[in-house]
């Protein structure tokens, strides 16, 4: 096969077809694509995009594996330090991570490595070869992990990997956290999440849903039950609102709201499921990262025929995936930058019917490095809507932390954690993820869930605390 040189584009679905399904947008690369690209890595000695992974996959190692056709060697190099590569392939930033560090990307585009990922996971997959599981030496120690998002997968397959008998609680009916109930189907379908968290349970991780720790149970209630040690994986679950004039007026709706009734609760097949979601024609979507980007694009499958996102930056400042962004424009997202909502206008029946908003120019960059936004006096104008969906971040769900005080928090409402394995100030508590970070990826998240169980092991075993 002669050397490829450029980078291997992901098919898409048709654009007219896609704006109308729920179903995946990246159809995924052929074996002769896969092929192809893996043939562009260099295969370097100093493999910085290692380096670049949050997880340390052996990137170079499980490509070299898939230029020779061992699809199932390459998951195992993988699944070494990656228990959702089906998952990642799909949904990390590669772009801003391991790909940023690859050698190639200085004269060329950098190796498609999440792509090359999602293949090797989706082949052995779709093929009838076995995946074998690795043995493991039981120790007969409880441990728990509070939430079922990536960073409490990543911990429960790492301490199950070293043998300890875990137990997953999850809020919500089904695991996946926000895997499942924050990500649309057409960028990572639920039978992906739930094809991962079955492999998890191969591995012997038990899985209990619809447990609200905090209400349904206590950290000491598990304790008192013979759980040596908890992970807590609560991720970042409470939506942020702006505090506006008519912020609470009808069809004004948190992201979270709107696409968990999306994701999890199939409102896009209403009335098959009964969840009932407004379909406005006029969507605003207020916000500018990919939770924005996911809830605008779900509106147009809903049928929005102006489906717009509010943003008070320029282009170049949105904080979504550069992928992602294209996905919107393709598919006739209309973006409004350097615009602030000042106020939600209602019909007499307390319906929202418009947006105040005023223009807004770049000023000096914030705290965050990119440029501060500032009003211009006298631009206010009213954008028609039907739907509002708010955009703007999560927080920390403050349920269980209420009820354990023992458990110290910062300013911001997350957890305080005391070294890099997520030690809290209760003891035998290990938290990570969103609810310590504030939102970051889920690759990230994974590897924090995968340092607290390198923090788990060593605490069990040793028996120290701080």
């Amino acid at each position: 096969m002669a050397k490829n040189k450029e980078r291997i584009d992901m098919p898409r679905q048709e654009i007219k077809e896609r704006i109308r399904n729920f179903e995946e947008v990246a159809i995924g690369y052929t074996e002769e694509m896969a092929l192809l690209e893996a043939e562009r890595c260099l295969n370097c000695k100093d493999a910085t995009c290692i380096k670049g992974c949050p997880v340390n996959v052996k990137i170079p190692e499980f490509i070299k594996f898939v230029v020779e056709k061992k699809y199932l060697d390459a998951l195992k190099k993988i699944k070494e330090t990656n228990s959702l590569p089906a998952i990642c392939g799909r949904v990390c930033p590669q772009e801003e991570q391991c790909e940023k560090s690859c050698i190639l990307g200085k004269a060329k585009k950098p190796i498609a490595i999440g792509r090359l990922e999602r293949f090797v996971a989706d082949w052995v997959s779709n093929s009838d070869i076995k995946e074998e599981l690795p043995k493991i030496e039981k120790k007969n120690v409880k441990v728990a992990v509070i939430g079922s998002g990536p960073g409490g997968l990543a911990c429960a397959a790492d301490l199950a990997l070293l043998g300890y008998d875990v137990t997953i609680f999850e809020a919500l009916h089904k695991p996946g956290g926000v895997l499942v109930y924050g990500i649309p189907e057409f960028r990572l379908p639920k039978r992906i999440v739930e094809r991962e968290v079955e492999y998890l349970k191969k591995l012997g991780v038990k899985i209990e849903t619809n447990v609200v720790v905090g209400k349904s149970i206590t950290l000491k209630d598990l304790f008192e039950s013979g759980f040596k040690a908890i992970y807590l994986g609560l991720g970042a679950g409470l939506p942020k609102f702006m505090n506006l004039k008519g912020e609470n007026l009808l069809n004004i709706y948190s992201a979270n709201e709107y696409l968990t009734r999306t994701n999890l609760m199939k409102a896009y097949k209403f009335p098959e499921y009964d969840t009932p979601i407004k379909k406005g024609k006029r969507v605003a979507v207020i916000g500018g990262g990919n939770v924005a980007m996911d809830a605008v694009r779900s509106s147009l499958r809903y049928g929005a025929e102006h489906a717009m996102i509010i943003y008070r930056r320029s282009r170049q400042e949105l904080p979504a995936r550069e992928e992602e962004v294209e996905n919107a424009e393709a598919e006739g997202v209309e973006f409004h930058f350097l615009v602030n909502p000042l106020e939600f206008i209602g019909d007499e029946k307390g319906f929202v019917k418009q947006i105040k908003l005023q223009r807004m120019q770049l000023g000096e960059p914030d705290e965050s490095g990119r440029r501060k936004p500032v009003p211009i006096e006298g631009s206010e104008f009213l954008l028609d809507v039907d739907v509002v969906v708010i955009a703007i971040g999560q927080t920390a769900n403050p349920v269980l932390l209420n009820v354990t005080p023992e458990i110290k928090r910062n300013r911001w409402g997350n957890i305080e954690v005391y070294d890099e394995f997520g030690r809290t100030s209760m003891k035998g508590v290990f938290a990570g993820g969103d609810i310590v970070t504030g939102e970051a990826t889920v690759i990230q998240a994974m590897g924090s869930g995968k340092k607290s169980a390198e923090g788990i092991d060593q605490y069990i075993k040793t028996g120290k605390w701080l």
